[in-house]
C-alpha cells in the first residue's frame, strides 16, 4: 500500500511538485493502480490460445551507401574527417 509520504518521495524523485491537497488523491490513484496490477498478476499465461513466437525482423542486407567525403560535403564545418558541432557546455 502506497502512503502519501510515499507519493511526496515519488513526486520528489520524479521532479514534480505535489500539493499538499493533492496528496490524498494521488494516494489513492496510485493504490488503485497497485491493485490493477494484482489482478494482472492472477491471470493464467499459460492457455490453449497461445501462439508460437517467431522473430518478425528482417534480416540485415549489406547495401551501398555514401563515402566520407560525400557524406560531410555539405556540412557547414567538419575536423579530421568528421562533422563538427559546436561545443556544449
Amino acid at each position: 500500500m502506497i502512503t502519501e509520504r510515499d507519493v511526496e518521495h515519488i513526486g520528489m524523485l520524479a521532479d514534480i511538485a505535489i500539493l499538499r491537497d493533492e496528496l490524498e488523491e494521488f494516494t489513492v490513484s496510485f493504490n488503485r493502480i497497485l491493485e490493477y496490477f494484482d489482478i494482472l498478476d492472477q491471470v493464467s499465461s499459460k492457455g490453449e490460445n497461445e501462439e508460437p513466437l517467431f522473430n518478425v525482423f528482417r534480416e540485415d542486407e549489406v547495401a551501398p551507401s555514401l563515402s566520407q567525403e560525400e557524406a560531410l560535403s555539405n556540412a557547414k564545418d567538419t575536423e579530421e574527417g568528421f562533422f563538427r558541432a559546436p561545443r556544449v557546455m
